[in-house]
């Protein structure tokens, strides 16, 4: 087992769990992202390209967060507390790097402050409610 196996092992509870909660993850960020998008007028059946070019730098970022809070590690939903906290320790770098990713050339959209101020509390409320439920529920 390499190093980079035995970081991923610490950050990735290999499970259906995790699956499920990786899956939810993507539909809140999809769901909230694609929202946004429709309120500033683009269908996603007519544009769906756009929303997908909206959503692939924050995935970029969420993933690349993920690995690095441990938003899947066996832990990451214990608590409500811990899944807060956890959800938060994600999404604050995951729409930093969206955000950054969006301000260069391979994104459309730039990222002015209140496009900043509004996808990281909505994004930070969405994840943090979605990841409490869960463990709330488990």
């Amino acid at each position: 087992m390499s190093n980079a196996d035995g970081f991923v092992r610490s950050r990735v509870e290999p499970s259906s769990a995790t699956a499920g909660l990786a899956l939810g993850d993507l539909l809140v960020l999809a769901g909230f992202l694609t929202l946004g998008s429709m309120n500033h007028g683009f269908s996603p059946v007519a544009n769906p390209g756009r929303i997908a070019g909206t959503i692939a730098p924050f995935l970029v970022g969420w993933v690349v967060a993920a690995l690095a809070s441990g938003a899947y590690a066996p832990d990451a939903t214990r608590t409500v507390t811990g899944a807060v906290l956890r959800a938060a320790a994600t999404w604050i770098p995951a729409a930093a790097i969206g955000l950054t990713l969006r301000s260069t050339g391979f994104f459309h959209g730039d990222s002015p402050v209140t496009f900043i101020l509004v996808v990281s509390s909505t994004g930070l409320l969405a994840f943090s409610a979605w990841r409490g439920l869960v463990a709330y529920l488990r």
